[in-house]
């Protein structure tokens, strides 16, 4: 039996590293939130199923025919090859995984699953069995992305424990800042924008805490309750995501907003959402959470926002840009490499204002309008304002400007949607150069997935003089978009490695070259390990 235990070593340092692959796709997917693990598995199914660990097989197949000694080597030659297999694949990762507290509990359970049989065996160990225990654990190897689902589904009682301890936590503290504005901002797109363009307008007069990054689900918001609220935090503008109907409202009964911010209402998770209906509905959750004296700020030149019933009495004021019949709307907008330019007017006041940004973007300037109309709202003048935005930084991988040798990097890469592609293919087109795109499409737009892409292919081949486009398989509707607008095949480069874009574009690049960084998927799109 001692040397059936020391075959296991190479054994489960493989399921170790196999399990922190797996982990890694269960935490990409929300830990399953939503069933999106188990969708994930359903649409990967070469990836998960057709893997070298089947070859376990072949080590039974030795056993039937060779010694007990013979088969013991077999077996743990065969597990350091698949280590040193894995171990050597590379992948395109971009997040990596995060061994959170959540994590470290997983492996945990995942360790016990496979040391229960073990266990087991040892107390019933027989020679003669040998072949039964590989194949068992052969098994249990090969579909080790489902016993990292099964420890997720064990551990849900321990995590909802934990999860309502720093909710309980994070409520204490918000109760006892009763003094402190929320502001809650969703969305399908542009939430964290606006978020960090709302900070930067409103700390000029106050001390305001966005949640940071993309913290915009219970548990981000919880952890920046608990661990980035201080006492002189007076103002907490609270990014709210959400995949289903009833996410926002939940998040709204927790923090309590007295302000909202809609930006705009799109296709994104239209998957979950089921409708553009119901879209709509779980983003004025927002609004309809908000107390009679609050207020809530939407975008007039969004019609779904526009034609919507509102079901509460807060204060309702509205920004736009082609409808003038709003509290605040801009025109005269100049757009340059540096930024942009424009007059904004107040609803009441015949004085026309002019702001300045380094901003790039429509989107900008609405998520700009949106926090300057608020802060006034709030009591910072205008003279303020005007300096404040000014002073806005450029969001990290949301058109922020770059430089790269003799290449200008236009980077928009985070979380691309219909309406920001095609403004950011306006920004490109504006540019004096050539232009060049790099981009894996656009996903979670459910049964309009191929038809928007193929629109955003289309689109492309107006402005770029070069595409670059990141999987084969992803990215086939915007290559049947090029191609249906007659675009040179020879203009067209299809990759699977993001990492090979940068030398293509060096490559292609001309004296005075614009390559705009259309998304950047999560690893778990990757078409290539």
């Amino acid at each position: 039996m001692g040397y059936f235990l020391f075959s296991l070593i190479t054994f489960f340092l493989y399921i170790y590293l196999k399990s922190s692959k797996a982990l890694h796709s269960l935490q990409q997917n929300w830990y399953n939130d939503g069933n999106r693990y188990i969708k994930w598995i359903n649409n990967n199914k070469e990836k998960v199923f057709l893997n070298f660990d089947m070859l376990f097989l072949i080590v039974i197949i030795i056993g039937f025919f060779g010694d007990t000694e013979i088969q013991i080597v077999s077996w743990a030659t065969f597990y350091l090859i698949c280590l040193f297999i894995l171990n050597r694949k590379k992948e395109q990762v971009k997040i990596p995984l995060k061994y959170t507290s959540r994590v470290k509990r997983l492996l945990f359970t995942i360790t016990l699953i496979y040391l229960i049989p073990v266990v087991i065996m040892c107390f019933n160990y027989f020679d003669y069995s040998l072949n039964i225990y590989y194949i068992i654990l052969g098994v249990l190897a090969y579909f080790n992305y489902y016993i990292v689902y099964l420890a997720n589904i064990i551990n849900k009682p321990a995590e909802k424990c934990v999860y309502y301890y720093y909710k309980n936590k994070a409520s204490k503290k918000l109760k006892s800042m009763n003094n402190m504005n929320v502001i809650g901002i969703t969305g399908s797109y542009g939430k964290t924008s606006s978020k960090n363009i709302l900070s930067d307008i409103l700390n000029v007069r106050y001390n305001a805490l966005p949640t940071p990054k993309n913290f915009n689900t219970t548990y981000g918001i919880m952890r920046t309750i608990n661990e980035y609220l201080d006492k002189f935090t007076d103002t907490f503008i609270v990014e709210m995501g959400a995949f289903r109907m009833g996410e926002i409202k939940i998040l709204c009964d927790f923090v309590k907003p007295k302000y909202g911010i809609i930006t705009t209402i799109g296709t994104a998770h239209l998957e979950t959402f089921g409708s553009r209906e119901n879209i709509c509905k779980g983003k004025f959750e927002l609004i309809e959470s908000l107390p009679s004296d609050g207020i809530g700020i939407l975008n007039g030149d969004d019609e779904y926002q526009l034609n919507y019933k509102i079901k509460n009495d807060c204060k309702i004021l509205m920004i736009g840009i082609n409808n003038k019949k709003v509290d605040l709307y801009a025109d005269n907008i100049k757009l340059s490499s540096s930024g942009m330019s424009f007059d904004a007017h107040f609803k009441g006041d015949k004085k026309a204002y002019k702001f300045e940004t380094k901003l790039l973007g429509q989107a900008n300037i609405y998520n700009i309008l949106a926090a300057v109309l608020l802060g006034k709202n709030l009591g910072i003048t205008i003279d303020e304002l005007i300096r404040a935005v000014k002073m806005v930084k450029a969001v990290e991988h949301r058109l922020e400007l770059k430089k790269m040798g003799n290449i200008n990097i236009i980077d928009d890469a985070y979380n691309s949607n219909p309406v920001g592609s095609k403004m950011a293919l306006e920004v490109l087109d504006l540019m004096k150069g050539k232009k060049i795109i790099v981009t894996p499409g656009m996903i979670e737009l459910g049964e309009e997935q191929y038809n928007i892409n193929k629109q955003f292919g289309e689109n492309i081949s107006e402005v770029c003089d070069e595409v670059i486009l990141i999987g084969e398989e992803q990215t086939k509707p915007i290559y049947d978009g090029l191609i249906e607008k007659k675009y040179d095949k020879k203009h067209i480069h299809i990759l699977n490695d993001v990492k090979k874009a940068f030398p293509l574009m060096q490559q292609l690049s001309g004296k005075e070259t614009y390559v705009l960084l259309e998304n950047d998927l999560p690893d778990i799109f990757n078409e290539k390990e």
